[in-house]
């Protein structure tokens, strides 16, 4: 869009007829003047026409304002116990190994480099096998609730959720007696709470796609925040959430990522830095 103005002799404009109120064209000095018009006698000058921009309509903090994305709701959040809303106690490589023996814990391991599925490979086995791996197990398991500690900035994190009344789920592949002292012990509560008992576990969908049935939301309403790749970010992404990995150590990288075709929508080093993602990305609403 264009606007017309008239210069006179010395090189000052005038704004021609104009049906907009916006404000004329600046002066132009004489010395920014064609040279054929610059040599002209001041008489000559009648409407010489020069084009000016027209100024945007818009003042640019309004098209700062609209450029700005929209936040995506979110209305619940779901954690994994063992190794995100407590500190890790619990030797898995030892519960393997036991569970296995040395030799076939190796030639598994170097099957599965992103970890081995325990809970899935002894379902396979006869039930007298089942019965002292499971065993084997809950002894780890039961050393692992008497040495049980709260992840630092889990009071912190529950405490900010609380107060922007978004809901609070619990999915672990450690038994109910677990969630039970965790509740009871660090007095906060998480509902629903689903421990092993649940089936399928994770990294299968359906105990989160439950408890977003329980609270009556949408999977792309939720957050799934854990400490494994394989099962919390999977089972986050199989249902359609959004996820969060919490790596403490630097144990997960690009390869990793590509390795199992899975990347987390964010990655932390603590629990103190969802708090902060939380407030960036998404409209906390409940």
């Amino acid at each position: 869009m264009i606007c017309f103005s008239h210069v006179n002799f010395n090189g000052s404009t005038w704004p021609s007829r104009t049906t907009d109120s916006s404000p004329g064209p600046s002066p132009l000095p004489p010395k920014y003047l064609p040279p054929k018009y610059r040599a002209m006698p001041s008489f000559l000058f009648k409407c010489i026409p020069f084009i000016h921009p027209k100024p945007h309509p818009f003042p640019l903090s309004h098209l700062t304002a609209m450029s700005i994305k929209t936040k995506t709701r979110l209305r619940g959040v779901v954690f994994d116990m063992d190794g995100t809303l407590t500190v890790p106690v619990i030797d898995f490589s030892s519960m393997y190994k036991a569970v296995l023996g040395e030799t076939e814990y190796r030639r598994i391991r170097q099957e599965n480099p992103s970890g081995i599925d325990i809970l899935h490979l002894i379902e396979s086995w006869s039930p007298d096998e089942q019965r002292k791996a499971n065993e084997i197990i809950l002894d780890f398991e039961r050393l692992g609730r008497e040495r049980l500690q709260i992840m630092p900035g889990a009071a912190e994190l529950c405490g900010f959720l609380d107060s922007k009344k978004i809901r609070r789920g619990l999915i672990t592949r450690n038994v109910k007696e677990a969630v039970d002292l965790y509740h009871q012990r660090f007095e906060i509560v998480f509902s629903p709470a689903l421990s092993r008992e649940f089936r399928p576990y994770k990294p299968d969908p359906a105990p989160l796609l439950h408890i977003c049935s329980t609270w009556d939301v949408q999977p792309n309403e939720v957050m799934m925040v854990g400490d494994s790749l394989k099962d919390d970010v999977a089972c986050g992404k199989r249902a359609g959430a959004f996820t969060c990995l919490l790596d403490e150590k630097g144990r997960y990288g690009s390869a990793d990522f590509t390795k199992l075709d899975l990347e987390p929508d964010f990655k932390v080093a603590s629990l103190a830095e969802v708090h902060s993602l939380l407030e960036t990305n998404f409209d906390l609403m409940p």
